[in-house]
């Protein structure tokens, strides 16, 4: 089914209670670290089939479930969170992709450095809340190099390689609430 059809006209809010802006990135080279930036706005329009996106995340809420990690990642040796607070996403193109597909390709910025990026997202359903609301449910994955927007830092480790990769896999689970009354 092409998701754009399927979606009324109109703008959806990013519910941040319902959903979760994340990132995953291998430590050590054998296991994986994940994390979520807690703060962050965004919605999307949807008119006859033309959808756009963008999103505003807060540096300064990024939780890897370790204050000491957080604060390195906050730190000028990574995001520079005093420097530069903000993260955004402004898409340039959304287009359908198969069966309950959508890609979005847009500008990322991190650091005061843009650079286009692709996130292909499922459409995952819809449904009408307790309270009335229309939601859409979205999940996407992308994959970066985090050299590419100025996250050099790294350590080398004894037994060979280094601490942290350079690949950086985002998350998006989005529940997009619709503020025009559409039929679900």
């Amino acid at each position: 089914m092409s998701v754009l059809s399927t979606l009324p006209a109109g703008t959806f809010n990013i519910d941040p209670s319902h959903s979760r802006v994340g990132f995953s990135a291998r430590h050590a080279m054998v296991t994986k670290v994940r994390g979520s930036f807690n703060e962050y706005a965004g919605s999307g329009t949807v008119d006859n089939g033309i959808a756009s996106l963008s999103i505003e995340i807060t540096v300064s809420s990024i939780d890897t479930r370790s204050a000491d990690r957080d604060g390195h990642l906050q730190s000028p040796d990574f995001f520079d969170a005093a420097t530069f607070p903000k993260i955004t996403f402004v898409s340039t193109s959304v287009k359908d992709a198969g069966e309950d597909k959508v890609v979005v390709v847009g500008d990322l910025t991190v650091k005061d450095v843009t650079k286009s990026i692709s996130i292909e997202f499922e459409y995952t359903g819809t449904a009408t809340d307790p309270y009335g609301n229309a939601r859409f449910g979205f999940e996407g994955v992308s994959e970066i190099n985090r050299k590419d927007f100025g996250l050099t830092w790294n350590a080398a480790l004894e037994t060979g390689g280094l601490l942290v990769s350079e690949t950086v896999k985002l998350e998006f689970e989005i529940s997009a609430i619709a503020t025009v009354a559409a039929a679900v």
